[in-house]
């Protein structure tokens, strides 16, 4: 099918899906979350297809990876979004002009917005879920690298939808080609908007390409700063949380920044991440300590400028000194993707500067950079985590996928 009629679909269908009720939308999905754990077996198995064409030591592995306990964990979120409030026809604001109109400004969807994402087959049911209870139609655009799995989670949508009489079109994957990638950023006046999920090239790509606006969720290039005030032990913690919790989701650590008057704590602080094999590249002031620690010495070598504002995406973390508190502020500032940064520091007003000052979605204060998530968040899941500020900024769910229109209601009145 050319690519111009399936947005031309997606558009003819965004008009009638804003006609479904609250009650039947949750019903769908409902559905969903019930099928794709009925038919999990036809997931996995499609699943491994992709599996086998992927290296196990590339990062994007993990991503791509489906099992039974994440695809339970799915549907609960699926579940967990079908019990939220609609965010639709909210009142946002109200009044009765001198002229006797009546003027309401109402929450409505932002319409088809379309995702291209890679090797994350979890995404094709987010994205679905959220865009369906906010009332938008979604076109999916996924990698070649999970092909098989999307055509599979789809299919199990679209088997739901048919049985509820509604059009499938409200829900679309288009093939894994330059040339749907291409014919979607380009779709001025039917797709509203573009949400890229992968890689900081993969986002980069559609920023300089896209004639269609964009949401930018960027890559999680995430630091930590161990202020000369840290706490040992929820430094200890916090650190291997969330180096080690799962290496290949955006909001995993990439880079420890530790005071120069607690290096001695250093090889403490770290010594967690050894169970896991995590190779540490170290500066110069840094390396002495870890060198004469109990922390393998194969796992750690000096560091080079390419690894600091590296998103590693595996068992891999780069550790830098500072001498104060404003050094390891400028250096987030210069290395940061401006997704998710923290702070471990038991001084109250060194936590509050941090979390004044540093720029990012999402700041912590002696808390694990784990927590990013929309699920998490209370939201229910998560469309993408964005790093822009128009718009929508941090866990984007239900709210940050609808915009408003006014609605004004007369009598007559006519403008002199």
């Amino acid at each position: 099918m050319p690519f111009l009629d399936i947005f031309k679909q997606a558009q003819l269908a965004s008009r009638k899906l804003n006609l479904l009720t609250e009650s039947q939308i949750n019903e769908i999905l409902r559905e969903v979350a019930r099928a794709a754990m009925s038919q999990l077996d036809f997931i996995l198995e499609e699943n491994k297809k992709d599996l086998a064409n992927m290296d196990k030591q590339d990062p994007k592995y993990d991503r791509l990876q489906l099992s039974p306990q994440r695809i339970e964990a799915i549907a609960q979120d699926i579940l967990n979004v079908s019990h939220l409030p609609s965010p639709l026809g909210k009142v946002i604001e109200k009044k009765i002009l001198p002229n006797g109109l009546d003027l309401q400004k109402v929450s409505v969807p932002l319409g088809v917005i379309g995702i291209i994402y890679e090797a994350r087959p979890n995404v094709t049911f987010d994205v679905f879920s959220l865009c369906l209870k906010a009332g938008n139609v979604s076109i999916l655009k996924g990698g070649s690298d999970a092909h098989f799995s999307n055509v599979a989670i789809l299919t199990v949508i679209q088997e739901v939808l048919e049985k509820h009489h509604i059009t499938k079109n409200i829900v679309q994957l288009l093939p894994p080609s330059r040339e749907a990638t291409t014919a979607l950023l380009h779709a001025i006046g039917f797709v509203d908007v573009i949400i890229p999920r992968g890689s900081q090239q993969l986002i980069d790509f559609v920023r300089q390409n896209a004639k269609v606006p964009v949401i930018e969720t960027g890559a999680g290039i995430v630091h930590t700063y161990f202020d000369q005030s840290g706490d040992l032990a929820k430094g200890k913690a916090i650190i291997y949380n969330a180096k080690t919790r799962r290496v290949s989701v955006c909001n995993a650590l990439d880079c420890l920044i530790i005071h120069k008057n607690r290096l001695n704590d250093l090889s403490e602080l770290i010594e967690p991440l050894a169970n896991h094999d995590v190779e540490i590249f170290a500066d110069e002031q840094a390396l002495p300590y870890l060198k004469n620690s109990n922390y393998p010495t194969h796992l750690v070598q000096l560091a080079n400028p390419q690894h600091f504002g590296t998103e590693f995406l595996s068992y891999k973390m780069a550790i830098k000194t500072v001498d104060s508190f404003d050094e390891a502020i400028t250096h987030i500032a210069n290395h940061s993707s401006k997704h998710s940064e923290a702070i471990i520091a038991e001084d109250e007003e060194v936590a509050n500067n941090f979390l004044k000052m540093v720029d990012a979605a999402v700041v912590f204060a002696n808390t694990s950079t784990a927590f990013t998530d929309g699920a998490q968040f209370g939201l229910g899941a998560e469309i993408g985590i964005s790093t822009q500020k128009l718009h929508a900024r941090g866990p984007m769910a239900l709210e940050e996928i609808t915009s408003y229109k006014w609605i004004a209601k007369g009598n007559g009145q006519i403008r002199a």
